[in-house]
């Protein structure tokens, strides 16, 4: 029984009396979606091989045999060559059986010093934080390229809303600038949840630590880790790196989602403000006129999903004893799909704000509806000695009138206007304006043109950096 078991390359082989089912293997392998891991798990194998060279553990023969073992192998995945075999459960035992056929005893003597316990937590935050520099290269490319449509519209003027009400001018550039610096909150988020994902738990072992004269810091330092997880028990068992990498995607997604909702309202007919480009959207199977703006309704739905991968994730990490449990390979699949989904979504968003066609016109007009330079004749009169909330009864009679005479603040006479306070002039009409009341909010994160460029150049700087 023994022998049939070692022709199966069982790992665990001699222990146990009877091979494992064929149910039971595809229940708990993992190889078909963490094979991705593949380029990270020869990364680490590489540097603890090298280290345990230069402690002496193994020979300086068996490093060179192990390395040119892992080039084959990475040229084989890279050509699709390579044979995943369910048999050998993941991605780390089919890498170390192929090494061992090419380089023999050398291939047995890698996994000296370490578990796959603390392999594989180190192959999951090497990979999470390779995906963590993508998405703020993506987060930089979407910020751009939502900073050049500001610039284009910094003079652009549309009704700003609360509660979908029309409530004050603003420009279209301000507007952008206010996803620009959502998605530069989450390019933060993600830098700083980084630093915790950046720490090496490679010699842990299973869950005590090893007895060979390991250097961690030796592989932290050529992995690139700014430091070792300190505590071999919290190193091999605890998910919290990606239960906060995903939180942050979370909040990516969440703001993916407000923006996707402000656009599918914008290009409706009722609405016109926008115009995305044909290549973002889909038409009907039965109404031939229609375009239909999918790539953002499904963005608002992917969001969902990321939200489930956390929820979810939490859920596997909660009741958990120390040291690792099999429940974290349920880890993978939600955290691989969240990375998937986040990437995808910001690299077609960056390029979707490129091809946004903006109608001033239509936004110009929504502007003149609900009195939207109401707040603009309080401040006047306010300007003029009376006190505020005085101002604001009077300018509330004042738009009841307008509702009356079905017209807007500007287009009463002054005549009119003074029925509602003696202290309006003449001057009253460079405020009710739809430009003079955008000029008029200049100062840092205000809405005037000019304090639009000047936050454009301070995005465009941090860009840069």
């Amino acid at each position: 029984m023994t022998a049939q078991l070692s022709k199966k390359a069982e790992a665990w082989s001699a222990r146990f009396n009877e091979p494992v089912s064929d149910l039971v293997k595809r229940y708990t392998a993992s190889v078909f979606f963490d094979k991705r891991l593949a380029p990270f798990d020869i990364q680490g194998s590489l540097a603890h091989a090298e280290m345990l060279a230069a402690q002496g553990i193994i020979s300086e023969q068996d490093r060179a045999e192990i390395e040119r073992g892992m080039a084959q192998i990475r040229s084989e995945i890279e050509a699709g060559s390579f044979e995943w075999l369910l048999d050998l459960e993941d991605v780390h035992l089919n890498i170390e059986k192929r090494l061992t056929e090419l380089v023999g005893d050398a291939g047995k003597r890698l996994h000296t010093g370490r578990s796959r316990n603390d392999q594989v937590a180190t192959d999951i935050r090497l990979y999470v934080r390779s995906a963590i520099d993508d998405i703020l290269g993506l987060l930089a490319s979407l910020r751009g390229a939502l900073t050049d449509l500001a610039e284009r519209h910094a003079d652009t003027i549309m009704p700003g809303f609360t509660h979908l009400q029309v409530a004050q001018p603003i420009t279209f550039g301000h507007h952008m600038l206010a996803y620009v610096e959502m998605f530069g909150r989450d390019a933060e988020r993600m830098q700083d949840a980084r630093r915790r994902v950046n720490r090496l738990p490679l010699g842990a072992a299973a869950l005590a630590g090893t007895t060979f004269p390991i250097d961690r810091l030796r592989v932290a330092k050529t992995l690139g880790f700014e430091d070792v997880c300190h505590n071999s028990l919290d190193a091999v068992s605890d998910r919290d790196f990606a239960i906060e990498f995903t939180a942050a995607a979370s909040l990516i997604m969440m703001h993916v989602s407000r923006f996707s909702e402000e656009l599918v309202m914008w290009m409706s007919q009722r609405i016109g403000f926008i115009d995305i480009a044909d290549r973002f959207c889909t038409g009907s199977s039965i109404m031939p006129q229609k375009k239909n703006p999918d790539v953002p309704e499904l963005a608002r739905g992917k969001t969902g999903r990321v939200y489930g991968h956390l929820n979810g994730l939490l859920v596997l990490m909660k009741g958990q004893p120390l040291a690792y449990n099999k429940d974290n390979q349920e880890d993978k699949e939600p955290l691989f799909d969240t990375i998937d989904t986040v990437t995808d979504t910001l690299r077609i968003f960056a390029d979707m704000a490129g091809g946004i066609t903006v109608k001033p016109d239509n936004m110009r007009a929504a502007a003149l509806q609900g009195y939207a330079t109401a707040t603009d004749l309080a401040d006047y009169l306010v300007k003029k000695g009376l006190p505020f909330r005085d101002a604001h009864e009077a300018v509330a009679h004042a738009v009841r009138a307008c509702d009356d005479l079905k017209c807007d603040l500007s287009d009463m006479p002054l005549e009119k206007l003074r029925e509602f306070s003696p202290l309006i002039e003449q001057d009253v009409f460079a405020v009710l304006t739809l430009e003079g009341s955008v000029a008029a909010r200049d100062h840092v994160g205000g809405t005037a043109p000019n304090q639009v460029r000047a936050a454009i150049a301070r995005v465009r700087k941090q860009l840069a950096e």
